[in-house]
């Protein structure tokens, strides 16, 4: 599916820029879950397609958690054990999740993304 282009006016790239410095922050701050954030602002506000929005959220949450990652190493706060373990089995479930994202269809990314942000939520609370 080929998205539309469309032009963004000063008032959407201001707001594009605000919440991409909210989602840094929350991603830095927490460790991740700006991607919580971000997908539902890339379809609402550049009208994004949900597999284009999971996608390009990906991608714009690698840097930040690149930098972040650094800085808590560099700071003391990473332990080696989990990283390796934990490590080596979120590379596979992003290898098997991105292969599967092009089969799937958006309805069903939609609904898969809800319960898990519906359970994360619930998990919180309890």
């Amino acid at each position: 599916m080929k998205e539309k282009k469309e032009k963004l006016n000063a008032k959407n790239k201001i707001l594009l820029s605000l919440c991409g410095a909210l989602i840094g922050f929350i991603n830095g701050f927490f460790g991740g879950g700006g991607g919580m954030i971000c997908v539902p602002l890339l379809e609402k506000v550049l009208h994004l397609d949900n597999k284009y929005s999971h996608a390009t959220a990906i991608a714009v949450i690698f840097p930040i958690s690149l930098v972040s990652a650094i800085i808590y190493m560099l700071s003391g706060n990473l332990k080696t054990l989990p990283l390796v373990t934990v490590g080596s089995g979120v590379v596979l479930g992003g290898i098997l999740g991105s292969y599967l994202l092009k089969f799937l269809p958006s309805k069903m990314v939609r609904i898969i993304f809800v319960f898990i942000m519906l359970a994360g939520g619930i998990r919180l609370l309890f």
